[in-house]
């Protein structure tokens, strides 16, 4: 069996956690690995609904072994919270955490609030959950992993040195009152202790699973505009979420990785600040939200919306090396007479087919629209893919010739019944 890739094609919020809910069904193991308590899967599944930050999709099936990776950042309050919902329902002895994993503390989500309050008209619109910081703090090699949280005395001795520094930045930066490293150090023992049954170096699990030809699925988060390389910079988010990062931030080969799976709105939305060229800012909009229900699983907050944007998804496409697109939330058109595709940007008069660098350039591109007629059909209830409206077909097929991609799975639902299975993600 393969390794599947499953990332965000546009700016998050694409839908993934019901894809990765299904393709756990027929995995072995199940990774997340990137991203931290900053993203939110809703999932729907026989047992109920769902809201993951941090724990992979496969915890809801209790033969399947679910990773959080070293590529994640995790707030050890979350994923405990996380821990305690899922108790008595899931097997969560089959969860483990990568050793190598960052650990958010205390001070970095109240930096991240501190820069953002600084920053005032200029604000990012992070989620305040520290996870600059704390990618920060990963490069600048100031980081406190989970295999310190395992030894109290080398802990610390990292704590003492770190809290030094970071209390320097608030109180003589910010002017906010400092940290009591007392307070931090008791707490994060005990997190310690709590988390310690679940975290191990992960390579070898990785190793034996590849090796006896199991089935492992790559989770992502967020969405691959929200990349720090290639995002709509400085309007991004602080790990990798594309598929390249399936390696690295697992430990595992890129040579093993079978399948890259993008998964897409069947329109666009974006939570937070940064340039969207296909933002629709009237009553077309105000409906797709309000029929989607279109906020955010962590923070509540109201997501733009917007037509899908081919110029960023082809864009998308490329860089992640696409084996095939998921598109979710196909239903949500079902209501709309006509339906636009942004297929081009135009800048002072110039054309451009291609996304550009600069947020800025971004942020004055206007979007250069193809028309196509809507299908005014319910598709809710439909289960493949030549029973669906003609219009429909068109739609899809229209976005598969602009992002040189084939569709693979086709959602019309929340639920995991309604699903159109186009051709197989998963290798037999």
């Amino acid at each position: 069996m393969p390794v599947v890739t499953v990332v965000g094609g546009q700016w998050g919020d694409e839908g993934k956690g019901k894809i990765v809910d299904l393709l756990a069904e027929k995995a072995d193991m199940v990774v997340r690995f990137s991203g931290g308590d900053n993203a939110g899967h809703t999932v729907i599944n026989p047992h109920g609904e769902f809201k993951l930050h941090l724990i992979p999709a496969g915890i809801f099936y209790s033969d399947v072994t679910s990773i959080i990776g070293n590529g994640v950042a995790v707030n050890p309050a979350s994923l405990l919270q996380e821990l305690d919902s899922l108790k008595g329902h899931f097997n969560i002895n089959n969860l483990y955490i990568s050793d190598r994993a960052h650990i958010i503390m205390p001070y970095h989500t109240l930096l991240d609030r501190l820069q953002e309050e600084r920053r005032g008209g200029r604000a990012i619109g992070t989620t305040l959950k520290g996870i600059g910081p704390v990618f920060t703090d990963k490069t600048a090699r100031l980081g406190i992993r989970a295999c310190d949280l395992l030894d109290n005395e080398y802990f610390k001795a990292r704590l003492a040195d770190v809290l030094e520094y970071k209390n320097a930045i608030i109180t003589g930066v910010y002017r906010a009152e400092p940290l009591s490293f007392d307070e931090i150090y008791e707490q994060y023992c005990h997190y310690g202790e709590l988390l310690s049954p679940y975290i191990r170096e992960i390579g070898p699990l990785l190793d034996d699973a590849i090796a006896a030809n199991k089935a492992i699925l790559m989770e992502g988060a967020q969405g691959t505009l929200l990349d720090p390389d290639f995002g709509t910079y400085p309007y991004v988010t602080s790990s990798s979420p594309i598929a390249a990062n399936s390696a690295l931030g697992s430990g595992t080969s890129i040579h093993e990785i079978d399948h890259v799976a993008g998964v897409f709105k069947a329109y666009s939305t974006r939570v937070g600040g940064g340039p969207m060229p296909t933002e629709l800012h009237d009553e077309t909009g105000e409906l797709i939200r309000n029929q989607a229900h279109e906020y955010g699983a962590t923070t509540g907050r109201p997501r733009r919306c917007g037509w899908f944007d081919a110029v960023a998804g082809r864009f998308s496409a490329r860089i992640n090396g696409f084996d095939s697109i998921i598109m979710t939330r196909l239903d949500i058109l079902d209501i709309l007479p006509a339906i636009k595709i942004c297929t081009g940007y135009e800048v002072d008069g110039k054309k451009l087919d291609y996304f550009p660098t600069s947020s800025n350039v971004l942020a004055q591109c206007q979007p250069v629209y193809e028309e196509l007629p809507g299908w005014l059909t319910p598709t809710s209830d439909i289960s493949t893919f030549d029973n669906l409206p003609p219009n429909a077909k068109r739609y899809i097929k229209r976005i598969e010739e602009l992002l040189v991609c084939p569709a693979s799975i086709i959602s019309v639902g929340a639920s995991r019944n309604q699903t159109i299975i186009v051709k197989q993600v998963w290798k037999s």
